[in-house]
């Protein structure tokens, strides 16, 4: 029996629900409400896909092809990074929110699905909570039930960010697309510094 509370919070904090919110808002803010409901649902079924393939093959395919954790972490935090960049002095032109709104697949996978949900941390986290040498089954299957709960939170938030969006307006929402980028930017940076510190063993 894996510490499900510990779980819950560890995979909360990587996948950090709350902190999608002002992403997808930001990448919605184009769409039609039907629409938006179906790319948080399409990013979030995405999400836990891509999860669920971690917890069963990220550990054999990263030790297969000899890759340490610590490189998976740079990599991803790089990619969480320039993003970022995105979020901060991207502009928000109407024929890219037109030319956005033709393909709601496209932005429920990037970048709701990953990195926004399913980031570097959080695929780190599921191959890390099932590691095979430390876990069966039974308690990586828990861990997976655990994951999905939080994914179940994140769907939830995100349908009701258009009630959000509508407190705040455009402007609220373009304010907080750019406050967002640069935490964003942080969480990467600590990723990328993080990922370093273990491979170098400092």
């Amino acid at each position: 029996m894996i510490d499900l509370l510990a779980t819950f919070i560890v995979l909360f904090a990587v996948i950090d629900p709350i902190g999608t919110v002002p992403v997808f808002i930001a990448v919605t803010r184009g769409y039609e409400a039907k629409a938006k409901r179906k790319i948080a649902l399409t990013a979030t079924l995405v999400s836990a896909a891509i999860l669920i393939f971690f917890v069963v093959a990220g550990e054999l395919i990263l030790t297969a092809m000899a890759i340490p954790l610590s490189a998976f972490q740079i990599s991803g935090g790089i990619v969480l990074f320039l993003f970022a960049l995105s979020m901060i002095f991207g502009e928000s032109k109407p024929e890219e929110e037109t030319r956005l709104a033709e393909d709601h697949k496209e932005t429920a996978i990037f970048p709701l699905a990953v990195p926004s949900i399913a980031g570097p941390g959080a695929m780190l986290a599921a191959v890390l909570l099932t590691e095979n040498a430390k876990f069966d089954l039974w308690q990586q299957v828990q861990t997976v039930l655990v994951m999905m709960s939080v994914l179940v939170i994140v769907l939830l938030l995100m349908l009701v960010a258009s009630g959000i969006q509508r407190l705040i307006g455009n402007s609220g929402a373009s304010v907080i697309s750019r406050v967002m980028g640069l935490i964003l930017a942080a969480v990467a940076t600590t990723n990328v510094l993080i990922g370093f510190r273990g491979y170098f063993g400092l």
